[in-house]
């Protein structure tokens, strides 16, 4: 008996075993293949270059010398342009893949897609300037979905990386990697000393959000729509700022808070400018708290800030989404069980970013162009 038992263990381990092998080389087959970004959906072809910009006034809080930034820019491109895709990640920059162990269920960024061509001409004409921020942590080109899309729709998007706060930014061929002190660990509760260090920090993001609009004009003077004012998108953190970024900016033309938690002045104070707020399922950030919410901690921010603001508010929640889906992680390969370790909700990636994407540009569209909307999502009052 005691030796049937034995090898009845033996043999389950190595089905186990020989399980396990089969499911890694089925992923390492699948993580090769390629995958490519969402088909922008305006009527532009969309370019893509990369910048490092220096604030020479502004001392940097987390170094020595002036703030540093990089920005990555994508703007519109005339249809039947011919060029060279750029790489999604070039360079240092593909340390921004996971780390670790779990790094095996990611898919390489060689094997993903972009659909934007590398510095080739921009598109004639005068384009207004969307200035887009990340979530805490993350980086701007992980969010090329959001920002191919703008540029499709005519467009001039600038993605700053808020250097340490980052996990990681490139500049000068060098990585840096993000300080504790500028990506706090306790921006997600609801605690007085979480308020304080948010309004603080998201005063720094403004600035560097507002001195990116600038250089874009600076830098491309001959295609930048002086008529119509900046525009602030953002996502999480990134969110928070570009609330501030707008209510700082006496030219804001308009602000998107995708599923970002509040902080700063612009909570009790407003914005000038058309709003969005754009939820997760689980998420209370338009005043409204989604099915699955289990903290409603943001909601008083979010009815304070609705309240002080003075223009068009849109407020609305993707079905299904949690917070990683407003970013490209809805698009990269990603195996289980790495998939359900992430802040990825039911919804369909794709799907999520097609939603995200239209909103958006719908929004804008109304907001700078006047362009009907029926059907918006009003804020409740």
């Amino acid at each position: 008996m005691r030796r049937r038992v034995r090898t009845g263990i033996v043999i389950l381990v190595l089905f186990a075993l020989l399980g396990g092998a089969g499911y890694v080389g089925w992923i390492m087959v699948k993580r090769s293949e390629p995958v490519a970004l969402p088909e922008p959906t305006g009527n532009f072809q969309v370019g893509r270059r990369t910048f490092e910009w220096t604030d020479t006034p502004r001392r940097d809080p987390y170094a020595d010398g002036p703030r540093k930034l990089s920005v990555w820019l994508w703007y519109p491109v005339a249809k039947e342009t011919e060029g060279r895709h750029v790489e999604y990640a070039p360079g240092l920059w593909n340390g921004l893949h996971l780390k670790s162990p779990l790094s095996l269920f990611q898919g390489p960024f060689n094997t993903l897609q972009d659909r934007a061509l590398d510095r080739v001409a921009i598109a004639p004409g005068r384009f207004p300037v969307v200035v887009l921020m990340p979530g805490m942590g993350l980086s701007a080109p992980m969010y090329a979905s959001i920002a191919e899309d703008l540029a499709s729709h005519g467009y001039l998007v600038a993605g700053v990386t808020p250097t340490y706060s980052a996990n990681l930014t490139v500049l000068g061929g060098q990585a840096i990697q993000s300080k504790p002190e500028a990506n706090p660990s306790n921006l997600g509760d609801s605690s007085e000393g979480s308020q304080k260090v948010g309004d603080h920090l998201v005063g720094i993001w403004a600035a560097d959000a507002r001195f990116a609009a600038g250089m874009v004009a600076k830098e491309l003077p001959n295609s930048t729509e002086t008529g119509i004012g900046t525009s602030y998108v953002g996502h999480s953190f990134g969110g928070a700022a570009s609330l501030e970024a707008c209510r700082l900016d006496e030219r804001c033309a308009a602000a998107v808070d995708l599923d970002g938690s509040q902080f700063g002045e612009v909570v009790t104070k407003g914005v000038r400018a058309p709003l969005l707020l754009l939820g997760a399922d689980n998420s209370c950030i338009t005043s409204v708290c989604g099915p699955d919410a289990k903290n409603d901690a943001d909601r008083d921010r979010a009815l304070s800030l609705l309240k002080a603001s003075t223009s068009t508010a849109w407020c609305a929640t993707i079905p299904g989404s949690r917070h990683f889906n407003f970013t490209d992680y809805g698009v990269y390969y990603l195996a289980a069980p790495l998939r359900q370790y992430l802040p990825l909700g039911s919804v369909g990636p794709r799907h999520a970013i097609t939603i995200q994407n239209g909103y958006i540009s719908t929004f804008l569209a109304n907001a700078l162009y006047k362009t009907p909307a029926p059907g918006a999502p009003v804020c409740a009052s």
